[in-house]
């Protein structure tokens, strides 16, 4: 299945390689320009690693660090000088590549946002993080959804970043759009490990869906960040998993999307993406297609709350320095202060 990481590419397989990076310390212009060129580097090394790499991934923060400044002067932007070099280090190694930038937002917070280019450069899939990791990061809340995008040799790829992926419904809502295999990018430290590690493949194995994921690696002198490098098979097995914490290395397995699609059209037991939707089929013909869980239907009427709702004692980020919010979701910060 798995040819050696890579070496040995299959006709149907796709080589990812998931690159541990070193975490930065990023404060001024000078401090992104500097990261984003060795965010560069490594795309060079990482097809120089392995020729029959498809796909290199890297982490949540790669050009930002781990500070939650949102200083405009290390913003990105989409037609900016870091976001048009990323794009030509695949166009000049002939690699696809998964980055992440924190990008400005005139009516807010930045968003935090994934960005895939193909080997020939062109904008392929575009994510804001749905689910920043509150109460301590500052990023405006994800507007667009998760999208799904062809990737090479004919898979069919979706992002979601960090915290996104403690939320089963994310994973879930990536298969449920045709997705094979989902990146997950994050800058998680070392109290998440065993979190990580569980969440990783129980979305796996829960979708039929191929899991790839990595985290910042080593220290910036305040946080240390795991790596973690882990890509988990459509079973929940795991096909490759960097656990030395060695920062810049770059793991790597190759992972079969025809065979997620074969899971996904022969199994019976365990189809749990296509079970959910069709309860009880053994009894009733094509099985129960409604909708009986509660938070669902609630969220849905904007009606969203926990029994335990009034006892929730951190709803803002006022803990970790940021501000109460006036702003409700969906207005520009002018219109709020109208």
């Amino acid at each position: 299945m798995n040819g050696l990481g890579g070496l040995n590419k299959s006709e149907n397989g796709v080589v990812l390689g998931m690159v541990q990076l070193q975490l930065p310390v990023v404060e001024t212009k000078a401090d992104l320009t500097a990261q984003t060129a060795r965010v560069v580097e490594l795309v060079g090394k990482a097809r120089r690693n392995m020729g029959t790499m498809d796909l290199v991934v890297f982490p949540e923060y790669a050009l930002h660090g781990l500070s939650m400044d949102t200083n405009p002067e290390i913003m990105c932007s989409m037609d900016g000088p870091e976001v048009a070099a990323l794009r030509q280090a695949c166009i000049d190694n002939a690699i696809w590549g998964c980055f992440s930038i924190m990008e400005a937002n005139p009516g807010g917070y930045p968003y935090n946002t994934g960005l895939i280019f193909d080997d020939q450069g062109e904008l392929q899939l575009y994510y804001r993080k749905m689910h920043p990791w509150v109460p301590v990061e500052p990023w405006e809340p994800g507007d667009g959804g998760i999208p799904v995008c062809d990737g090479p040799n004919g898979s069919k790829i979706a992002l979601i970043i960090c915290h996104d992926g403690m939320f089963p419904e994310m994973a879930r809502e990536c298969a449920y759009k045709g997705a094979e295999i989902m990146i997950r990018t994050a800058g998680y430290t070392a109290p998440i490990r065993n979190s990580w590690r569980f969440t990783n493949q129980s979305n796996a194995f829960c979708n039929l869906m191929v899991t790839a994921n990595v985290c910042m690696c080593g220290s910036d002198g305040t946080f240390d960040s795991m790596g973690e490098g882990m890509i988990c098979n459509y079973d929940g097995s795991i096909l490759a998993h960097g656990t030395t914490g060695r920062a810049d290395e770059i793991i790597t397995a190759e992972v079969r999307p025809d065979l997620v699609r074969e899971a996904r059209a022969g199994w019976g037991v365990e189809n749990n993406i296509y079970q959910f939707g069709h309860r009880g089929y053994v009894a009733v013909k094509g099985g129960a297609q409604d909708c009986p869980y509660t938070y669902m239907t609630d969220l849905a009427a904007g009606k969203y709350r926990l029994p335990w709702e009034d006892e929730v004692k951190v709803t803002d980020g006022t803990g970790f320095g940021f501000p109460a919010p006036t702003r409700l979701y969906g207005e520009k910060a002018q219109e709020a202060a109208e």
